[in-house]
């Protein structure tokens, strides 16, 4: 029987007790060391499961987000207790921290069962530069799994984690999705921290995420995107840019997408692909979307820097002085590579990065027309011969949508758009700007709801969004927008400043319809209640609602902690207002405290 597959799903499994941490993980780490698909370099020891798992004690997935979730990590970043390869076994160190990022899941209750399987120092898309052998297609053991996060991606294609970490330089974290029917977020450059990661090229590195839906993906980033203050090229995320953002629910209606001419898609002889494609646009089409139809070419141009222009020399830069003393240690597909690098001059870096400038201005123009822009993740995918027998060409062939777009620093997510005449996924990638993230996973979102594809190879059913009920999308700049507030926010109460700081203004007090369950959440001070939508047994809330000037939306929503967010609240005169609303999880240790119908009631006699 395949376990459950999804973050949340075995979150769920947890929380009901169907499921114990210390069995399921047990289990996953048996399959893990079971793989026959090159996926691991090194697992975990018993001991250190027992180390993870005594982490674990006293806690649920009520205070832990990812409370037991296995997680697989790409072997060029640190996992305290294992050794770090980058796929070269006489580059292999002992790190004796994690990489900030492995840190903050496993402080978030998250367990990482290894070391997976990479092209060697992530220079690849095909997954088959490794000493430790060809990682196999999740779907064909005769076809590439996609690089260099090969290894990251099977791993939760085939079930063995919930989730993984990858990397992405040229295309690392999509091209993987893509060829194993998963989803693969890039997300902006410096939003996830790279401290801890063997560099590829550190300008452009970006660490991602795999994992099988988008309501898994918003919840990894949360933890997965924290900043860190030590990383010299992280960046701050932006409030506009928070988990809220994140909306799949009819995004795509009146959408503006673009969509390269026709004439500029290239597939390099797989018919299938281009028919699959195709019917994508046909599909988006369906939904209302307003196809734009772009010039690719500045996107292309732009993409053959990478490895035609001196940011091959980055690479090399990477590991110079392991390279110059001996370069016979590298994979001969990597030493012929990054030899490429000899001859490159500090003129000729500056000379590439005048002209990837000029492309820049000429992409952001074309992006800023636009919503997002859609184009197949890979034309095309090739067995492990082929690729064996021609690497290098054919990785380029695989990296002409993919090159492009950390040097231009946009964010993407690949997700699954059908199944080749082959037997083989075909995946489509939405490209944004920085800072688009949660709208790439609401558009994601929807799309993989319309395929309706079985979550990668597992052949489990895809599940339904998690309920959400739509925030505002009044403009941020202009305008007033009511708000609900239910606890610390009311008139007097110790976060009522936070409104009146930005201009807000009381409305009127009311209350909610009678569907609503009032919990004390655990923590504080400030004390902080949860108010929860039910069809059955529910009561009425005392609100207050305030209007707030549109510009101090997002500072405001920047502000509000987990498990609280904004959504919407069914009022007793049966209107519907932007409120306050909680998290399901987050009552599993709360109080019911509905009978008091309101805060300050309960407040007064505690």
């Amino acid at each position: 029987m395949m376990p459950n597959v999804t973050v949340t799903g075995l979150l769920a499994a947890y929380q009901c007790g169907e499921l114990s941490p210390a069995e399921e993980l047990s289990s996953r780490l048996a399959r893990a060391r079971a793989d026959q698909s090159n996926c691991w370099i090194e697992c975990i020891s018993d001991d250190q499961l027992a180390d993870y798992l005594s982490y674990l004690e006293g806690h649920s997935p009520a205070d832990l987000p990812l409370y037991g979730v296995p997680f697989a990590v790409k072997d060029n970043i640190d996992v305290a207790g294992l050794p770090t390869t980058a796929a070269c076994k006489e580059f292999a160190y002992q790190p004796d921290q994690n990489a900030f990022v492995v840190q903050k899941l496993i402080e978030a209750g998250a367990v990482p069962l290894g070391k997976t399987n990479l092209d060697q120092f992530a220079t690849g898309l095909v997954g088959t530069r490794s000493p430790w052998g060809p990682v196999k297609n999740s779907f064909n053991p005769e076809y590439i799994s996609g690089g260099s996060s090969s290894g990251s991606a099977v791993t939760v294609a085939s079930g063995q984690v919930c989730f993984s970490l990858g990397t992405d330089t040229a295309g690392s974290g999509r091209v993987p999705a893509a060829f194993n029917n998963i989803l693969g977020l890039k997300a902006s450059k410096g939003m996830v921290s790279c401290s801890g990661l063997v560099p590829a090229c550190r300008t452009l590195d970006c660490i991602t995420l795999f994992a099988h839906t988008t309501d898994d993906l918003n919840l990894l980033l949360e933890t997965a995107g924290q900043y860190d203050a030590e990383d010299c090229y992280a960046r701050e995320n932006l409030p506009q840019n928070s988990a809220s953002a994140y909306q799949p629910d009819n995004v795509l209606k009146g959408a503006r997408i673009g969509v390269p001419r026709e004439d500029q898609l290239a597939f390099f002889g797989n018919e299938s692909a281009k028919k699959l494609f195709m019917a994508s646009l046909e599909m988006l089409k369906a939904q209302q979307v307003e196809l734009i139809e772009i010039d690719f070419q500045p996107f292309a141009e732009a993409a053959l820097l990478l490895y035609e222009g001196p940011w091959v020399a980055e690479r090399y830069a990477a590991i110079d002085t392991f390279f110059e003393e001996d370069s016979s240690r590298c994979h001969p597909v990597i030493e012929t590579i990054l030899k490429g690098a000899e001859g490159k001059t500090a003129a000729d870096a500056f000379k590439a990065i005048y002209q990837l400038q000029a492309y820049k201005v000429e992409c952001d123009r074309i992006m800023e027309d636009l919503d997002v822009m859609v184009i197949p993740t890979a034309g095309t995918i090739y067995t492990i011969e082929e690729l064996l027998n021609d690497p290098i060409r054919l990785n380029s062939n695989i990296g002409h949508y993919t090159n492009f777009m950390n040097l231009l620093d946009y964010a993407g997510i690949a997700v699954p758009a059908g199944i080749l005449d082959s037997g083989l996924p075909f995946g489509i990638t939405f490209v944004g700007p920085a800072w688009s993230d949660r709208k790439l996973l609401s558009f994601g979102g929807e799309w993989q709801q319309l395929m309706g594809m079985p979550l990668g190879a597992t052949k489990t059913p895809l599940p339904a969004l998690a309920a959400r009920e739509p925030v505002a999308k009044a403009s941020m700049d202009t305008g007033n927008i009511e708000i609900a507030v239910c606890g610390a926010h009311l008139e007097g109460l110790p976060l009522n400043f936070q409104l009146l700081e930005r201009g807000a203004e009381l409305v009127r007090v009311t209350q909610t319809a009678e569907k609503y369950k009032f919990y004390a959440l655990a923590g504080g001070p400030p004390f902080r209640p949860g108010l929860i939508r039910t069809e059955d047994g529910g009561t009425s809330i005392e609100v207050e609602v305030w209007k707030i000037p549109g510009e101090h939306l997002g500072s405001f929503l920047a502000g509000i902690p987990q498990p609280l967010g904004l959504g919407k609240v069914e009022l007793a005169d049966g209107n519907w207002v932007t409120s306050f609303i909680c998290e399901g999880y987050a009552i599993a240790d709360a109080e019911d405290i509905s009978h008091f119908s309101g805060w300050r009631n309960y407040m007064a006699a505690k």
